[in-house]
């Protein structure tokens, strides 16, 4: 048989089968690009780790509207209370990685958690992805009204020196609980922080008596004192809230600058599909930066921050840094 034949012949059949394999090939690669270009399908959950009515749950409401538009499929806020936060956020890490679940991180609260030697988390930051930040707060000082004690802040300190006063806290070492040692700390005052599972609950114990002071964020205070429940005497800042104005920060009242603040940002479980995370990525920063939705976030007095996901990130490694320098204070 000619040798060129013979060559030809076989050149003809790895041509033949290049192109069957490449035609069972085209296929599946459709049906992947197919599903990946369909997501998402299903609703999205939104876990929130506090109570309703709070005000990790009030951003999560009002930017929901806004991230269904932008993934075309409904939102849903699901509220997982419990263990300070920790409930919620541990069910975001072992969530399915599939893109239908994601969750708000709580700052420097979820720091804090990571941090306390005591205890032992069975997740870290490297459970989940960054997608984005949401939310900046300062942290707020309130007192009632009706107080006889007190009316101002520097009052409220005077008084804070020579008797003890509770405080409201909604988690060892989150952001409430920090301003609470930071003032006994640098200015010399008594109190004492009693721990809530969320804003909603601490507020109501404020307002009916229970706890002295309300500590919390000026997003969480905001509208409380614009309606006279109560009355926000200093934040945690190094300048005035613009939802605040006539309300001074510690450091321009002449003590010692108390500096804290809460972020609220988004993350997903570990492991979910590249294409998948960018199409929330996307999704979160066309919401978030939406002029609508920061004309509502304004409304309700809370400060929006965005950072992309690997800002965000930054930001809770730096959280991290920042409680581990405060464990002698907090005793660890």
């Amino acid at each position: 048989m000619n040798k060129r034949w013979i060559m030809g012949l076989l050149l003809m059949f790895i041509v033949g089968l290049l192109a069957a394999c490449a035609e069972e090939a085209a296929p599946a690669e459709a049906e992947a690009e197919e599903e990946t270009a369909a997501f998402p399908e299903e609703p999205i959950n939104v876990i929130v780790a506090y109570d309703a009515g709070g005000g990790t749950d009030t951003t999560a409401r009002t930017l929901q509207p806004f991230l269904e538009e932008e993934l075309g499929v409904p939102v849903n806020v699901v509220n997982q209370p419990g263990g300070s936060g920790w409930v919620g956020w541990t069910n975001i890490a072992n969530a399915e990685p599939d893109g239908q679940t994601i969750g708000y991180l709580n700052s420097p609260n979820v720091a804090s958690g990571l941090v306390n030697p005591t205890l032992e988390r069975e997740v870290d930051l490297s459970d989940f992805e960054t997608l984005a930040n949401h939310v900046a707060d300062p942290g707020a000082i309130a007192i009632r009204t009706d107080d006889e004690r007190f009316s101002n802040f520097e009052e409220l300190v005077e008084y804070a020196k020579e008797n003890e006063l509770t405080t409201t806290a909604t988690g060892v070492a989150g952001d409430d609980h920090l301003v609470t040692l930071k003032l006994n700390d640098r200015l010399g005052t008594k109190f004492r922080a009693v721990q809530f599972e969320g804003t909603a609950e601490s507020r109501a114990a404020f307002l009916g008596g229970h706890v002295d002071v309300l500590v919390t964020s000026v997003g969480e205070a905001y509208s409380m004192d614009e309606g006279g429940q109560l009355d926000v005497v200093a934040v945690t800042a190094e300048e005035r809230s613009p939802f605040l104005p006539d309300t001074p920060t510690v450091g321009e009242l002449g003590f010692d600058p108390i500096i804290q603040q809460s972020t609220r940002g988004l993350v997903a479980p570990v492991g979910i599909d590249p294409e998948k995370l960018e199409v929330l990525k996307a999704a979160l920063e066309n919401a978030i930066q939406n002029e609508e939705h920061q004309t509502k976030m304004t409304e309700i007095g809370t400060q929006v921050q965005y950072a992309d996901a690997e800002e965000y990130r930054q930001l809770l490694e730096q959280d991290l840094e920042d409680v581990e320098g405060l464990k002698e204070l907090l005793g660890w």
